[in-house]
């Protein structure tokens, strides 16, 4: 069923519509190096292979998976000792985003000369994972999942052209479970599409969505190492943040039903925990570390309780920034103002000399003054009365700000 021209591709018009910018450079016969990156199944390898078929040009095809350095050069030989036309062969190289860094480089003359003409496909995001000297000589376009309508126009061609399908009587009677669990990915969908129709038995073949259920058990995709893994941690730590605890325990499911390392997500609940809870509720981050190492103390199913409980706390905590906000004022003057020398009456004085350089001399004990506190100044001479951290609207963020205030006065600014 894979498409031998463009306009039996379905999907991706904005790339190869009538006005799409890759048809017109086909029609032009003129094309750059590309990286095409989108999810599985959508035509990256179709669209290569389409693209040099158009532009006559000779194809050779790479996986990342299992080819390396020496297959690349092979290529590049192959390309370069046949003459001008051999020199715009299309390398065509699948997931690409497995390269290492020194695979990539060797791709890099090649590509710069136009020996050939890269096409990169891959899932992952190409700033992450493709280097900059390759990505900057690459354009790259964005394949996008395919929608409903798209979906459901290649079952229709399946059933009156694959040679099997198309002998058998055929009943799509319900689709919705169906395309949900093909997520838009066309090879998902046919190959769930024809294990339901085989296993409806040798009649007719009525496809309901409690069949595809049946069939497609485990349809739900989550890819531990993928772009998908990214986006539905920052989903979970999201929904924390922003006091959801019914999203925040579905995404967690997702997770757990997805395989992921329990010491990942324990992780990012400490990180989240002083991140974006702080001293709003100190407890959270001892809540946390204690998941965390509770988890890997009894293992695994149990630990989900743990995660999910913890996941709820931090949900239902108050929440504040301003220690992550602080240090990061505090990062932004250190680059801004440089390596400030530190006051003298600061200064440790191990040494005759530096005493007698007055390192030390003026620093007073804050344990000796009234309530513990001695007014002194503890920054630079050129940054004294910095404000870094700003103490949140909360209970506990709130009693900061008084303390500051009462001690500092107007130093800080109003309510420290």
């Amino acid at each position: 069923m894979r498409p031998r021209s463009l306009d039996e591709v379905v999907g991706q018009e904005h790339l190869i519509g009538k006005e799409g910018i890759l048809r017109k450079a086909l029609a032009g016969g003129m094309l750059p190096s590309m990286i095409l990156w989108g999810p599985p199944g959508v035509g990256k390898t179709t669209l290569a292979r389409i693209i040099a078929q158009d532009l006559k040009r000779p194809f050779h095809t790479l996986s990342a998976i299992s080819s390396g350095v020496k297959e690349v050069r092979e290529v590049i030989e192959l390309a370069s000792g046949g003459g001008l036309f051999a020199r715009s062969a299309v390398l065509f190289i699948d997931e690409i985003h497995r390269f290492s860094k020194a695979q990539q480089d060797s791709l890099l003359g090649a590509v710069e000369k136009g020996t050939i003409t890269l096409i990169g496909a891959t899932t992952e995001n190409p700033s992450f994972e493709v280097i900059g000297a390759l990505l900057s000589r690459c354009q790259v376009y964005v394949l996008e999942p395919l929608g409903e309508a798209e979906l459901l126009g290649l079952l229709e061609r399946a059933m009156a052209q694959d040679e099997e399908l198309k002998e058998r009587r055929i009943v799509l009677k319900e689709h919705k479970v169906l395309l949900r669990a093909s997520g838009g990915d066309a090879r998902r969908l046919l190959n769930t599409f024809e294990l339901c129709v085989k296993a409806a038995g040798p009649d007719e073949a009525v496809v309901t969505d409690a069949l595809v259920q049946e069939v497609a058990r485990n349809a739900a995709r989550y890819d531990k190492q993928g772009e998908q893994h990214y986006d539905i941690v920052s989903a979970f730590i999201k929904s924390m943040r922003g006091s959801d605890p019914n999203a925040a325990v579905y995404w967690l499911a997702r997770m757990v039903e997805g395989g992921e390392d329990p010491k990942f997500i324990a992780r990012r609940m400490v990180i989240l925990a002083s991140e974006d809870i702080g001293n709003a509720n100190p407890n959270a981050l001892l809540m946390a570390t204690t998941a965390m190492q509770a988890v890997q103390l009894i293992g695994w199913p149990e630990g989900r309780i743990i995660l999910s409980q913890c996941a709820i706390y931090l949900a239902c905590s108050p929440k504040s920034n301003a220690s992550y906000m602080a240090i990061g004022k505090a990062q932004d003057e250190v680059r801004r103002t440089g390596d400030l020398p530190v006051p003298l009456h600061l200064r440790n004085a191990p040494t005759k000399l530096m005493k007698d350089l007055r390192y030390g001399a003026d620093y007073q004990y804050s344990h000796e003054g009234e309530g513990n506190f001695i007014e002194q100044e503890f920054l630079p001479a050129e940054i004294s009365g910095t404000t870094l951290y700003q103490p949140g609207d909360n209970g506990k963020e709130r009693e900061h700000a008084a303390l500051i205030a009462q001690l500092w006065k107007d130093k800080y600014g109003t309510g420290g």
